[in-house]
Protein backbone atom coordinates (compact mmCIF):
# COMPACT_ATOMS: atom_id res chain seq x y z
CA UNK A 1 0.00 0.00 0.00
CA UNK A 2 1.15 3.53 -0.74
CA UNK A 3 1.22 5.76 2.02
CA UNK A 4 0.00 9.02 0.17
CA UNK A 5 -0.77 12.48 1.89
CA UNK A 6 -3.48 11.76 4.91
CA UNK A 7 -6.30 14.80 6.09
CA UNK A 8 -8.33 15.26 9.29
CA UNK A 9 -11.57 17.13 9.49
CA UNK A 10 -12.74 18.19 12.56
CA UNK A 11 -16.24 19.33 11.44
CA UNK A 12 -15.74 23.08 12.25
CA UNK A 13 -18.04 25.26 10.92
CA UNK A 14 -15.66 26.84 7.92
CA UNK A 15 -14.28 23.61 6.64
CA UNK A 16 -17.03 22.87 3.73
CA UNK A 17 -17.66 26.06 3.12
CA UNK A 18 -14.03 27.40 2.61
CA UNK A 19 -12.78 23.84 1.46
CA UNK A 20 -9.58 22.97 3.74
CA UNK A 21 -8.39 20.03 6.12
CA UNK A 22 -8.28 20.92 9.78
CA UNK A 23 -4.49 18.76 9.80
CA UNK A 24 -2.84 17.09 6.56
CA UNK A 25 0.00 14.60 7.10
CA UNK A 26 2.63 14.13 4.80
CA UNK A 27 4.23 11.25 4.01
CA UNK A 28 7.79 12.45 5.19
CA UNK A 29 5.74 12.97 9.16
CA UNK A 30 5.20 16.61 8.91
CA UNK A 31 1.71 17.95 10.43
CA UNK A 32 0.73 20.88 9.23
CA UNK A 33 -2.68 21.89 11.43
CA UNK A 34 -4.62 24.76 10.33
CA UNK A 35 -5.75 27.84 11.53
CA UNK A 36 -7.25 27.38 14.99
CA UNK A 37 -9.91 29.40 16.87
CA UNK A 38 -11.49 29.17 20.36
CA UNK A 39 -14.83 27.34 18.24
CA UNK A 40 -15.84 24.60 20.62
CA UNK A 41 -18.27 22.01 18.97
CA UNK A 42 -19.12 24.51 16.53
CA UNK A 43 -19.97 27.17 19.26
CA UNK A 44 -16.88 30.65 19.72
CA UNK A 45 -16.20 30.58 23.26
CA UNK A 46 -14.78 33.89 23.64
CA UNK A 47 -13.37 34.02 26.66
CA UNK A 48 -9.75 36.16 27.74
CA UNK A 49 -6.93 35.98 25.38
CA UNK A 50 -5.75 33.33 27.50
CA UNK A 51 -8.62 31.13 27.22
CA UNK A 52 -9.05 31.45 23.91
CA UNK A 53 -5.37 30.58 22.70
CA UNK A 54 -5.51 27.50 25.31
CA UNK A 55 -8.92 26.25 23.36
CA UNK A 56 -7.69 27.23 19.68
CA UNK A 57 -4.49 24.96 20.94
CA UNK A 58 -6.65 21.94 21.92
CA UNK A 59 -8.15 22.33 18.84
CA UNK A 60 -5.05 21.42 17.57
CA UNK A 61 -3.81 18.80 19.81
CA UNK A 62 -7.28 17.06 19.02
CA UNK A 63 -6.50 17.02 14.98
CA UNK A 64 -2.79 15.71 15.91
CA UNK A 65 -4.02 13.28 18.08
CA UNK A 66 -6.29 11.87 15.43
CA UNK A 67 -2.98 11.29 13.97
CA UNK A 68 -1.30 9.59 16.79
CA UNK A 69 0.64 12.80 17.59
CA UNK A 70 0.78 15.05 20.64
CA UNK A 71 2.08 18.03 21.73
CA UNK A 72 5.52 16.90 22.30
CA UNK A 73 5.80 16.78 18.66
CA UNK A 74 5.44 20.05 17.81
CA UNK A 75 7.74 21.70 16.15
CA UNK A 76 6.43 25.25 15.08
CA UNK A 77 3.56 27.65 16.27
CA UNK A 78 2.38 30.66 14.57
CA UNK A 79 -0.12 32.89 16.96
CA UNK A 80 -2.25 35.48 15.64
CA UNK A 81 -3.77 38.34 18.15
CA UNK A 82 -5.84 41.13 16.79
CA UNK A 83 -4.58 43.36 19.32
CA UNK A 84 -0.85 44.00 20.36
CA UNK A 85 -2.33 44.45 24.14
CA UNK A 86 -3.14 40.67 24.31
CA UNK A 87 0.69 39.31 23.57
CA UNK A 88 1.76 38.66 27.64
CA UNK A 89 -1.68 36.10 27.82
CA UNK A 90 -1.39 34.19 24.77
CA UNK A 91 2.48 34.22 25.48
CA UNK A 92 1.47 32.75 29.25
CA UNK A 93 -1.01 30.32 27.46
CA UNK A 94 1.96 29.07 24.97
CA UNK A 95 4.60 29.40 27.55
CA UNK A 96 2.18 26.60 29.64
CA UNK A 97 1.80 24.31 26.98
CA UNK A 98 5.28 24.51 25.36
CA UNK A 99 7.54 25.39 28.07
CA UNK A 100 9.30 22.04 27.85
CA UNK A 101 8.94 21.26 23.99
CA UNK A 102 10.44 24.69 23.28
CA UNK A 103 9.17 25.07 19.32
CA UNK A 104 9.81 27.74 16.78
CA UNK A 105 7.09 30.32 17.25
CA UNK A 106 5.63 33.42 15.65
CA UNK A 107 3.36 35.70 16.97
CA UNK A 108 1.99 38.37 14.44
CA UNK A 109 -0.78 40.98 14.96
CA UNK A 110 -3.65 40.67 12.07
CA UNK A 111 -6.61 43.22 11.33
CA UNK A 112 -9.32 40.57 12.55
CA UNK A 113 -10.58 37.25 12.08
CA UNK A 114 -13.77 35.67 10.53
CA UNK A 115 -15.93 36.77 13.77
CA UNK A 116 -14.72 39.35 15.45
CA UNK A 117 -15.03 37.86 18.72
CA UNK A 118 -12.48 35.66 18.08
CA UNK A 119 -8.92 37.59 19.22
CA UNK A 120 -6.50 34.29 18.94
CA UNK A 121 -6.12 32.11 15.78
CA UNK A 122 -3.18 29.26 15.76
CA UNK A 123 -1.82 26.97 13.37
CA UNK A 124 0.56 24.19 14.43
CA UNK A 125 3.14 22.20 12.49
CA UNK A 126 4.25 18.70 13.99
CA UNK A 127 6.52 16.30 13.14
CA UNK A 128 6.86 12.43 13.80
CA UNK A 129 6.85 9.02 12.72
CA UNK A 130 4.76 8.41 9.62
CA UNK A 131 1.27 7.00 10.51
CA UNK A 132 2.04 3.44 9.28
CA UNK A 133 5.07 3.68 11.44
CA UNK A 134 2.91 4.34 14.74
CA UNK A 135 1.20 1.25 14.40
Amino acid sequence: MTYLVRRVKSGGPWEEAIGYSRAVELPNGLVMVSGCTSVVDGVIDAGTPYEQAKNAFQVAFDALKKLGLGREHVVRTRMYLTHARDVEEVGRAHKELFDDVRPAASLLIVSGFIDPSLVVEVEVEAYGPRAGDRE
